[in-house]
């Protein structure tokens, strides 16, 4: 299967974007854009059985996986089609053109779903296009697939803004001190913050467990995603088994800082205790099948 475009494509046409030379780099995506469509739509149909992905590592397969308990058999593209459709929206950004960054943004998270950059990037093109609905939605959907803390950081800060529009004072006091711990120093957050002091500063006030009961009374659960924390900790796993001890730290460190150090030395126990039950599983096997 010929791929329609290769990394040092999206590479090239972004050094434009970097030099700051619009219209070049629009030129360039546009044209890888068209190619990949083209062959998207010969190439991969979905079908009840089969979808295709461009899954940036083993990390995003394995976390879509477990996340959306997706039956079908996932087809690994590996062509950067996410970052190609995400870099197609900053040039119609550029251009003022929302609806285009919009649609090229759908395609991005269309390719990797678990990517949560794209879909908080979509969520701000829904919100510049008057669409409050699905900036809540897209921000909520980041919560159950957040494998960072600033992405989980970000989200719960739209989601406070949104509390606070609705005039629910301490659920968003609850995403506000989510938000800050998690992504202290983003803008965003500290907006939050400043708003609801402003605005709320008996909810800005109140105990932790009673603003964090009420945010989940909401359906917005007040924990990240034990579910991200363990396929980044497996993947870290297998990093150490191959000797990439770089990979490892890197999957590591992200687990701790979305679920904490005692979450996360919990799970790592867990995961070391299941692999090895499987590990003596197999040779007992292998013993009887010797006998």
């Amino acid at each position: 299967m010929d791929l329609p475009i290769t990394a040092e494509d999206v590479e090239r046409a972004e050094s434009f974007l970097a030099a700051g030379d619009i219209e070049t780099a629009a030129g360039r995506l546009e044209e890888l854009a068209g190619s990949a469509d083209a062959w998207a739509e010969e190439e991969c149909a979905d079908t009840r059985q089969r979808q295709w992905f461009a899954f940036e590592d083993a990390f995003d397969r394995l976390a879509y996986r477990r996340v959306e308990k997706d039956p079908r058999e996932l087809v690994q593209v590996d062509a950067p089609l996410g970052r190609l459709y995400a870099a197609l929206a900053f040039v119609r950004i550029r251009q003022q053109d929302l609806a285009a960054a919009r649609d090229a943004l759908m395609q991005a998270v269309r390719w990797n779903p678990m990517n949560c950059a794209y879909r908080l990037d979509l969520a701000e093109i829904f919100r510049a296009l008057g669409d409050a609905k699905e900036w809540a939605q897209l921000s909520y959907s980041v919560i159950e697939r957040a494998s960072d803390a600033r992405s989980a950081g970000l989200a719960y800060a739209n989601l406070g803004q949104m509390f606070l529009d609705e005039q629910s004072a301490r659920p968003a006091a609850a995403c506000s001190r989510l938000a800050s711990r998690l992504a202290p120093g983003e803008a965003r957050v500290e907006k939050l913050a400043s708003r609801l002091a402003e605005e709320a500063p008996e909810a800005a006030a109140a105990p932790e467990e009673e603003v964090l009961f009420e945010l989940e009374a909401t359906g917005v659960p007040a924990q990240m995603s034990a579910e991200m924390a363990i396929c980044l900790l497996m993947c870290a796993s297998d990093a150490a088994r191959t000797g990439d001890t770089h990979r490892a730290a890197a999957f590591t460190v992200r687990a701790r800082g979305l679920v904490g150090d005692e979450a996360a030395r919990a799970l790592i126990q867990l995961i070391n205790e299941s692999d090895a039950e499987l590990a003596q599983e197999k040779a007992a096997g292998a013993g009887t099948e010797g006998a």
